[in-house]
């Protein structure tokens, strides 16, 4: 069972303090009132320190049982009964100490006001209860809704990423397939190749921001492979500012971008291709372009469905909340796409 908020020592200090307060502008009014000190202190105690103990235990009941907004008849009808209680009981209590017969004259006149004072003490306790336990579980049921929500993000950039692997890794075991019988040596350097790729992408897979530095050495694995496939066709070149090396990115965010471009740079034509890959940056953004050959008047590949972009682009969003990280753009002969990190702040 969740302990009450008020039961912390923020405010059972404050409660207390509040609780001193109002005890000595009770005692003070009284002795204005023309009546002695020890009766004006007896009063005070008597009456507040009741009222405190009622309202405690009422605390400790609202612990268990918190009435819905709509049952204000709860609280009237507790309020109510308290009040009365605390009155009456205080009265008996200070009725054993004989004093003079004018003060218990004015006890009996004031028993309406008390009785009200009372009330609204016991109304604003309560009030305040349930309005602090409304704002802590509202504070908890925000960090659970934050915490599904992260844990859902976590796993669609899982299943992004998981998707994406047995598409290159089924185009790698065609090639190794189609060379084992006519180039057995390029065979297995593919296949060492591949291992390696494969165990770096597993070491990567829990995290999610790496150095440029790491994301190229990982690219350059890949290129390898593709090399092997397309051989002397396939030709790259990558630009990247010497500052950059330490800049973060997404792991493993590059490889579907590059795939595309070798996809749509190579399918149709038969001539040599160049993908050219250049990373800059400032102290805001890490920008990473990848440029392949493109021929407007062909028509576009058969295969691929376009995942790749869309898979990076969604998970960009996912990463940063932002959907304008990645763009694409078209010149008379060249496809570019170009990503940009944020980067964190130091």
């Amino acid at each position: 069972m969740a302990t009450n908020p008020l039961f912390t020592s923020k405010y059972i200090k404050a409660a207390s303090l509040s609780l001193f307060i109002w005890t000595v502008l009770h005692a003070s009014f009284i002795y204005w009132l023309g009546y002695d000190i020890k009766i004006a202190l007896a009063d005070a105690a008597a009456f507040n320190f009741l009222l405190a103990d009622f309202c405690l235990a009422q605390l400790f009941v609202m612990q268990f049982y918190q009435p819905k907004q709509d049952q204000t008849a709860y609280i009237v009808v507790a309020g109510t009964l308290i009040a009365t209680s605390v009155t009456f009981i205080s009265r008996f209590l200070l009725g054993l100490f004989n004093f003079d017969e004018t003060y218990y004259a004015f006890i009996n006149k004031s028993i309406p006001v008390r009785i009200g004072v009372a009330f609204l003490f016991v109304a604003i306790i309560n009030m305040i209860s349930m309005l602090v336990k409304g704002l802590e579980e509202q504070k908890t049921n925000s960090a659970r809704a934050f915490e599904a929500e992260k844990l859902s993000k976590e796993a669609e950039l899982y299943n992004l990423r998981s998707q994406l692997q047995p598409h290159f890794l089924f185009n790698s075991l065609n090639s190794i397939s189609a060379l084992a019988g006519s180039k057995p040596e390029q065979a297995r350097k593919m296949v060492q190749q591949l291992s390696d790729f494969l165990r770096g992408t597993i070491k990567k897979d829990n995290l999610q921001l790496i150095p440029l530095q790491e994301e190229l050495h990982h690219l350059d694995l890949y290129l390898e492979i593709e090399k092997v496939r397309f051989g002397h066709r396939l030709e790259t070149a990558i630009v990247s500012d010497e500052n950059c090396q330490t800049k973060k990115i997404p792991s493993l965010l590059l490889q579907p971008i590059l795939e595309n471009a070798i996809k749509f740079g190579l399918y149709d034509t038969l001539e040599n291709v160049q993908i050219v890959i250049t990373a800059s940056c400032d102290e805001n953004y890490l920008s990473i372009s990848i440029s392949n050959p493109y021929d407007q008047t062909s028509s576009p590949p058969k295969k691929g469905t376009g995942f790749g972009l869309t898979s990076v682009q969604r998970r960009l969003y996912l990463l940063f909340s932002r959907n304008d990280l990645l763009d694409t753009k078209q010149t008379d002969n060249q496809f570019i796409t170009t990503v940009k990190i944020p980067q964190p702040k130091l």
